[in-house]
């Protein structure tokens, strides 16, 4: 089957599960106080958009677009299931949140990303991220790693 990309309520019981494994995920590769999740009621809030990657209907992998003002926006919750990985889907997460965040004339993303993240740190890379401090209101800390893209001037 074919993977389709789409825009989706976060809410659903499937992507709940998404995320829940995503946490459950990140909770392995770093300690619980330096894992900035965003819980699927936060990314429900205005100002957030998640896209849901899906194989033949099921949840395989998400991403989300959190923006800060009309200037800057985060890239967040970016995950593809295990069974999956490999395929580039988290590149066309990427590649689909990029077109949205230009499209809305944001000048600026970033993100916050583990220290131990290396395929993520290849996906933001390709797509012109560059390391950079910390972003936003996060800590400096040795289990994060910061991008930064400027996408207007």
């Amino acid at each position: 089957m074919a993977i389709t990309i789409a825009i989706e309520n976060p809410l659903q019981d499937d992507v709940r599960g998404l995320v829940a494994e995503l946490n459950a995920h990140l909770l392995k590769l770093s300690p619980p106080e330096h894992c900035y999740h965003l819980t699927v009621e936060q990314m429900a809030a205005p100002g957030v958009t998640v896209w849901v990657a899906r194989d033949g209907g099921e949840a395989i992998g998400c991403g989300a677009l959190k923006r800060h003002s009309k200037r800057i926006a985060e890239v967040k919750r970016m995950f593809t299931r295990e069974s999956h990985r490999g395929q580039g889907i988290g590149r066309r997460l990427l590649g689909e949140i990029l077109n949205a965040a230009i499209g809305e004339g944001i000048e600026e993303l970033v993100l916050e990303t583990g220290d131990r993240h290396h395929a993520a740190w290849a996906i933001y890379e390709k797509a012109g991220f560059m390391r950079c401090g910390p972003v936003l209101d996060y800590p400096d800390s040795e289990y994060s790693v910061f991008y930064h893209k400027q996408l207007a001037a």
